[in-house]
């Protein structure tokens, strides 16, 4: 899985709101002008420099022109964003919902460059939501981040109400109501899984405390940034005013991967599998569960005869699938992680089919399989289509599966104690039992 573009200089949890940003939480129903604010301005934390375009739908004077430094920095108009138009002749836009805060982090890298637009096209909250997206970036990736909004802009989506891009985190994610955590460090030639998790924990340590401060008290994360079970569960340990059921680490793409491997197996399309569920660890220790899938609604077992393939290889090719795409491809994967995003929060925004779920790594306290409490594992869900879920009871277990369960379980304790200095648990202590690869490295 890739993943790119990370904020490289903290932010202290000061945070001070400048009173010049253009923002309204919903669309006016006066005749408007759509704009473009670019400001590159001094924060108050000096490491951190935040450069912010702001695309808003205000009620505002014609720009005029500024001769002072600040000035300088800042450009009026952005192309389409500068014309005028007015909603009440907009027959569709009378009956759209509120505007929704959407916040992605690594939003230069090639996951976002697809996951974007389907974002703004409608395909994930349906074609009477308008949006809002709120893009992340590092001051690395600033000028590729303009490139970002301008693709945006060019391709007219008529949801997409506003953008804008930044470097704070404190800014980026003020009223978001989803936040799409993508931008990590990837794990790099001779670098321990410890201390990925150190490097990757301080970033989303950092986001959590952003979410904290600013972000709606029912906003939903979605981790993607590896390794993402320990970084979600970072994550919410620094955001203790957010409950911490709405925090998820994407294991999403690992139950497609799944899904595809069995309908090959049976010589089905793909739509005939279903109660997948991918347990544990976003690592070569999750837990593909083939005992309770099914597929044409009988168990999988029934349908493939061939258990010693479902226990070895089917397994494995979930496990190690990222990396033989690496091997072809020269790359991780880049679409179908964008894809799996999408899928995991289209799951969560409608009811699940009767009799089905879907799979998501989230906290596991009062979980009723006996797995341990206070981590971030990966468990089958069902939701109402309200944005929260619950977990899926009628699951069964066997050796097996209890067995492969326990290994990944073991993995996501030892990590947990490798970031106590980062959840507020004390000195950290890594004793990971192995150093397991993820999914999509070689």
């Amino acid at each position: 899985m890739s993943v790119a573009d990370l904020t490289t200089s903290p932010v202290t949890s000061t945070y001070t709101k400048t009173s010049s940003r253009l923002h309204s939480p919903q669309l006016s129903l006066s005749p408007t002008r759509l704009s473009v604010h670019f400001s590159r301005s001094p924060r108050p934390n000096p490491r951190a420099q935040n450069f912010k375009i702001t695309c808003s739908v205000n009620q505002v004077p014609s720009p005029v022109a500024v001769q002072t430094e600040e000035a300088k920095n800042k450009s009026e108009c952005f192309g389409v964003f500068c014309q005028t138009y007015d909603l009440k002749a907009e027959e569709e836009t009378k009956t759209w919902k509120k505007l929704i805060n959407v916040a992605v982090s690594g939003a230069a890298g090639m996951i976002s460059n697809h996951l974007l637009f389907k974002l703004a096209s409608g395909e994930v909250f349906g074609p009477d939501q308008p949006i809002a997206l709120k893009l992340l970036g590092s001051e690395r990736s600033f000028q590729a981040l303009e490139g970002v909004a301008m693709e945006l802009e060019d391709s007219l989506y008529p949801l997409l109400r506003e953008v804008s891009i930044g470097i704070n985190p404190y800014e980026v994610f003020e009223d978001v109501e989803w936040a799409l955590l993508i931008g990590a460090k990837p794990r790099g030639p001779g670098m321990e899984r410890a201390g990925l998790l150190d490097i990757n924990g301080q970033i989303f340590a950092e986001q959590g405390k952003a979410l904290n401060a600013v972000a709606s008290r029912n906003v939903k994360v979605i981790v993607v940034g590896n390794p993402c079970n320990t970084n979600a569960l970072i994550c919410l340990k620094n955001a203790p005013n957010i409950p911490a059921k709405n925090f998820h680490a994407l294991t999403r793409l690992d139950e497609n991967r799944a899904k595809c491997q069995l309908a090959l197996k049976a010589g089905v399309f793909y739509d005939k599998v279903s109660n997948m569920t991918i347990w544990g660890n976003h690592s070569t220790t999750q837990v593909p569960d083939f005992l309770n899938a099914r597929i044409n609604g009988l168990p999988v077992k029934e349908v493939i005869k061939d258990h010693k393939w479902l226990e070895e290889e089917f397994t494995e090719k979930v496990q190690k699938r990222g990396g033989v795409l690496i091997q072809k491809w020269g790359r991780s994967s880049a679409a179908s992680t964008a894809v799996s995003i999408a899928d995991a929060m289209k799951s969560l925004v409608t009811p699940t089919p009767e009799g089905d779920w879907f799979s998501s790594g989230v906290y596991t306290n009062g979980n009723p399989y006996g797995i341990a409490q206070d981590i971030v594992f990966s468990m089958p869900c069902r939701s109402k289509g309200d944005g929260d879920y619950e977990l899926v009871k009628d699951v069964t277990f066997d050796e097996y599966l209890l067995k492969r369960i326990a290994k990944s379980e073991a993995e996501l304790l030892a990590e947990k104690r490798c970031v106590a200095h980062l959840t507020g648990e004390g000195v950290a202590f890594c004793d990971l039992p192995e150093d397991t690869m993820l999914p999509g490295e070689m």
